[in-house]
């Protein structure tokens, strides 16, 4: 009596189930679906790129060639620092500065550290010339514009500075954005202006500095140097430039 023969199992029918490169690939699957998550749950998501990012990702997977997943960075794309440091001095040293307003610019500075002075004044400069900058608080009471005792002292110290050379000083108010409603200084335009006529008044009058060398001019409030979004930003922008005139600018 012949054995019965059992068929073969062709490989159509297989074994019951997904094969078992399915399990690897799901896995794989999830875990990059959870790195892009984490990505865009610390980062802002910027919508080209991620598309580029996708699109280079679904060619590799799918076996076509693709050079790169991520593109090369550029030179806008670098990351942020937490707490970023700037260099005034470098940022103040415009290209078009010539020789002789830099020789100024280091005796300004050297006169006002061998007087002391760098806690109530601060140097920079541009092509117009070279600013000897003072906080308010130190010239004025707020919303005043008569000239304090130290604020006194202060220029008298600065009139040995302005001595040394002869170029014409252009003396600027500047005011933060927080309104003026007195009689006397009905606006900023008003305290500002007051404030630089003050000055120069101050240092021609009551110093050796010729009037002939110094103006006034009132900004108010529409030149500021910090946003006027704090207490600490308006007090920078309550301020008085001094500002010596290049001969080799004036233009």
């Amino acid at each position: 009596m012949s054995r019965e023969r059992r068929p073969k199992k062709t490989e159509e029918q297989g074994s019951a189930g997904a094969p078992a490169w399915m399990a690897t690939f799901s896995d794989m699957m999830t875990l990059l679906l959870t790195f892009f998550i984490l990505l865009y749950s610390i980062s802002s998501l910027d919508a080209v790129k991620f598309k580029e990012i996708s699109q280079s990702l679904q060619s590799v997977l799918s076996g076509q060639t693709s050079n790169t997943i991520i593109e090369e960075q550029g030179p806008n794309d670098e990351l942020p620092l937490d707490n970023p440091t700037y260099d005034r001095e470098e940022d103040d040293l415009d290209p078009q500065v010539t020789d002789s307003t830099l020789e100024i610019y280091n005796q300004v500075k050297e006169y006002v550290a061998t007087e002391g002075l760098e806690a109530e004044v601060t140097v920079s400069l541009n092509k117009s010339g070279i600013f000897v900058n003072i906080r308010e608080a130190i010239l004025f009471e707020p919303g005043e514009a008569v000239i304090k005792d130290g604020g006194r002292d202060l220029l008298g110290n600065l009139e040995g500075l302005f001595l040394q050379f002869e170029n014409e000083i252009v003396v600027e108010g500047h005011t933060d954005n927080v309104p003026q409603f007195s009689v006397r200084y009905p606006t900023n335009w008003e305290l500002s202006s007051g404030r630089a006529l003050a000055v120069v008044r101050y240092l021609s009058e009551e110093k050796s500095i010729p009037g002939t060398r110094l103006s006034a001019v009132g900004y108010s409030q529409y030149r500021p140097i910090a946003p006027n979004d704090t207490d600490a930003n308006r007090a920078l922008n309550r301020r008085v430039n001094l500002l010596i005139i290049m001969e080799d600018s004036e233009e």
